[in-house]
């Protein structure tokens, strides 16, 4: 997809054409190979529980001499249920009851066991009220699925299916990243406005693409609001402008603007 995306004049491929349900028990599932060799939802499940409890009881250990281990499978739950909001480190004490200074460990460790990671702004001179906070996503959506009680066999909560679907979006595209024949960054934009763009792709060149996740079947001019507004602020950097939604079709809104289903991801 992101060859395909920064090319002069890109034609996507939409591939195989799934429909919502397919899209999201893709989602739900993951990417964790063991998780995926797993028939049932209550077998994944399983492995899920114990890949953690593996994690956060051995691997840690090993990390680091560690105070209140227990406090970490509630931190990690706790960040699922925050999955692609702000990092607010004063809000997450606040909630999980850790000293600000041990947050900060909990938080590098669990990092650097590759749990969670973080999406940092995008520092673009557009505006002078940025949001200047990171993002977090953790590593994986069936791990995250897993850690919200969702198993794929009943429907996902409104409040917990656009984080879902736009935390799978950002692990497709750092993996493809890390085979794209060129060099790109990943961000987040905000502004305090109210502006916002969930990704940034940007080259050295500072040619950007601004992408949107909607978790829905069906996009509209609105749902490319603000990435009009990055198209505008840009002028010729501005090189394409995305949003990604669970429909069938691809759908032109404008001059270097389209609409992809999922599918396109990952079509070849």
């Amino acid at each position: 997809f992101l060859a395909t995306l920064f090319t002069p004049e890109p034609r996507f491929d939409t591939g195989e054409r799934l429909d919502r349900a397919a899209y999201l028990r893709k989602i739900v599932e993951g990417g964790y190979p063991e998780a995926l060799s797993r028939k049932t939802a209550r077998r994944r499940d399983a492995w899920y529980g114990a890949y953690i409890t593996t994690i956060l009881q051995r691997d840690v250990r090993d990390l680091a001499n560690i105070e209140q281990l227990s406090s970490l499978p509630r931190l990690l739950q706790f960040l699922a249920s925050r999955s692609m909001g702000l990092a607010n480190h004063a809000e997450i004490s606040r909630a999980v009851q850790l000293p600000n200074s041990t947050l900060n460990r909990y938080m590098a460790l669990l990092e650097m066991t590759y749990l969670v990671q973080p999406l940092l702004p995008w520092a673009a001179n557009l505006g002078k009220r940025l949001v200047k906070s990171p993002k977090l996503m953790l590593c994986d959506t069936g791990l995250m699925a897993y850690l919200l009680g969702i198993d794929g066999t009943g429907k996902i909560p409104d409040i917990a299916l656009g984080a879902l679907v736009e935390n799978y979006v950002a692990l497709e595209l750092r993996k493809q990243m890390s085979w794209y024949p060129g060099r790109l960054e990943l961000f987040h934009f905000r502004e305090r406005t109210g502006i916002e763009v969930d990704f940034i792709l940007e080259t050295p060149q500072g040619q950007v693409v601004g992408i949107e996740v909607k978790a829905s079947g069906s996009v509209g001019e609105k749902d490319f609001k603000h990435l009009k507004f990055l198209q505008e602020s840009l002028g010729a950097r501005f090189h394409h402008g995305v949003v990604f939604y669970l429909g069938e079709s691809p759908v032109r809104f404008g001059e270097r603007l389209v609409a992809l289903p999922l599918s396109a991801l990952w079509a070849t």
